[in-house]
């Protein structure tokens, strides 16, 4: 499905069914330098269980034409536009990583238009090394192999796709070296740059729920329960054994917790 949002063409996935304004929506938001294909399975089930689904291509990512918004807050507003564009008043909002800070911005800046949100992977401030920094500004080959190790916990290392024959981590790099130059870059900078986080979070007046892996690298799991107690009435879920890449290493846990939270 296309639509022009604020004069441009922006690709979302609608879960393999056709999109519906008339139903409760569910919006999926991807992480840095990934697209909507890391919502295969959470945005299928939705869209098969009495919801209708949007998964965007974020500007300048996937099938989405640039250029890349280089803010947080850019980013929500767009997400705000996007819901235009789709004829949806108000809808619940799930995101990874960036995406989770793309959804608690939308929330609080935006209320009347976010029913729900549900952030997976999530920190604020959520602060990104020097190094990987460089690196994403000018190894990004590097910075792909180094985000990709720490992404990973202990399943998604030795092998642990609840799919026979994948290889997670292969899967990850694929996608990241699909993105243009400069994408990786400007999405980290873009997470390292949000200072609003924590003031958002205590303004968020919806429903909320955070998903966070116990062996995250790169958003602690600690991270994410300061975060859950930081939003008023948040439930927080962690997931064992799990690291960064929670939709790829426990897709069904990821799941099973959004189930219990959108659709009681």
């Amino acid at each position: 499905m296309e639509l022009t949002v604020n004069g441009r063409t922006a690709y979302c996935y609608t879960g393999g069914r056709p999109f519906d304004a008339r139903l409760p929506a569910v919006v999926f938001i991807h992480g840095a330098q990934n697209d909507h294909s890391v919502w295969g399975l959470q945005s299928r089930y939705f869209a098969h269980h009495g919801r209708t689904v949007l998964v965007p291509d974020l500007p300048g990512h996937g099938r989405s034409p640039g250029p890349v918004l280089t803010s947080v807050e850019a980013m929500a507003d767009w997400l705000v536009a996007l819901l235009d564009a789709a004829g949806v008043a108000r809808a619940s909002l799930v995101g990874h990583s960036m995406g989770s800070l793309i959804s608690l911005d939308a929330a609080a800046r935006h209320p009347q238009r976010v029913a729900h949100i549900a952030l997976i992977g999530s920190a604020v401030p959520m602060p990104v090394s020097e190094v990987l920094l460089e690196a994403a500004r000018s190894e990004e080959a590097r910075a792909e192999n180094m985000v990709n190790i720490w992404s990973h916990g202990p399943r998604g290392h030795l092998g642990g796709s609840t799919v026979p024959g994948l290889w997670l981590i292969g899967v990850n790099r694929r996608l990241m070296e699909r993105a243009a130059p400069g994408v990786l870059f400007n999405d980290l900078n873009a997470c390292n740059a949000y200072s609003a986080g924590t003031e958002a979070a205590a303004r968020v007046g919806c429903p909320a729920l955070v998903i966070a892996g116990s062996r995250d690298q790169m958003t602690p799991a600690k991270a994410a329960k300061a975060l859950a107690e930081t939003i008023p009435g948040a439930r927080l879920v962690t997931i064992e054994g799990c690291g960064h890449s929670l939709l790829a290493e426990f897709p069904d846990a990821v799941l099973d917790a959004l189930r219990g939270f959108l659709l009681k």
